[in-house]
């Protein structure tokens, strides 16, 4: 509860800062008996969606609308996914990318949290539909951003064009920061999964923690350091791989 009205979110035109005190639950369709939290959307200018779904046990989830493309990261407890005449079972730090059109049903015995990301896909001539991906964060292998052993990337989604999205986690040691400020034409969507910092967003420059949620617009300028005596990390989302000039037809 906010006795002072003081609250760390903060919403612009090309970037937002987004923290826990401010969530609102709601419901969606095609999830039942489950909360979702939507952070962010096309209301706020952004080409997909990103949201928390907490379910419990008896909810359920499965795709509502035609030709979008799911990523879903499971962040705790446990949850039943049925695709393509398989039944899986996901725990925390599993994680599942679903093709547009994919028929799939999500089901909780007990308490889980996700966190989603829908994108309508776009198709490329000539290239072949991507395929449903499984996986487990800690198992994939990891990659030093630029050279900076202090710095780890790992690639959720395989790098190929048939997908035109792309999902990763990024671990900071203490201390380790990006080497430049970024500005590009892919948008963001991120979670701090642990640890915290200081991201310059625009010309603003914001203390972060975990729970928080960024949306980083297209050439919204962006860097990031880590603080404190524990790596922090963070699940980040971008669009890849088309050109932009598609959005225009």
């Amino acid at each position: 509860m906010s006795l002072t009205g003081f609250t760390r979110t903060r919403v612009t035109p090309d970037h937002a800062l987004l923290t826990p005190d401010t969530f609102v639950r709601s419901s969606l369709p095609g999830w039942s008996q489950a909360a979702c939290i939507v952070h962010i959307s096309p209301e706020m200018g952004a080409r997909f969606m990103m949201y928390t779904v907490e379910m419990q046990s008896g909810s359920t989830g499965q795709m509502s609308l035609l030709d979008i493309q799911r990523f879903a990261y499971v962040l705790e407890g446990e949850v039943a996914l049925e695709v393509g005449g398989a039944r899986h079972t996901l725990w925390a730090n599993n994680y599942v990318y679903l093709p547009a059109n994919t028929p799939h049903h999500f089901a909780a015995a007990s308490g889980c949290r996700m966190v989603v990301f829908d994108k309508p896909y776009q198709a490329l001539a000539g290239m072949d539909v991507p395929q449903v991906v499984l996986g487990h964060e800690p198992d994939t292998p990891s990659s030093p951003l630029m050279g900076d052993e202090a710095l780890q990337v790992r690639l959720l989604l395989p790098d190929n064009f048939s997908f035109d999205m792309a999902v990763n986690t990024m671990t900071f040691a203490p201390g380790a920061h990006l080497s430049l400020v970024e500005t590009h034409v892919m948008e963001h969507g991120l979670l701090f999964l642990q640890g915290g910092g200081v991201y310059r967003l625009g010309d603003h420059w914001y203390t972060v923690q975990a729970g928080d949620v960024i949306w980083m617009a297209s050439y919204c300028p962006q860097w990031f350091g880590a603080l404190g005596k524990t790596p922090s990390k963070y699940l980040i989302y971008k669009d890849v791989n088309r050109h932009s000039l598609e959005l225009l037809s």
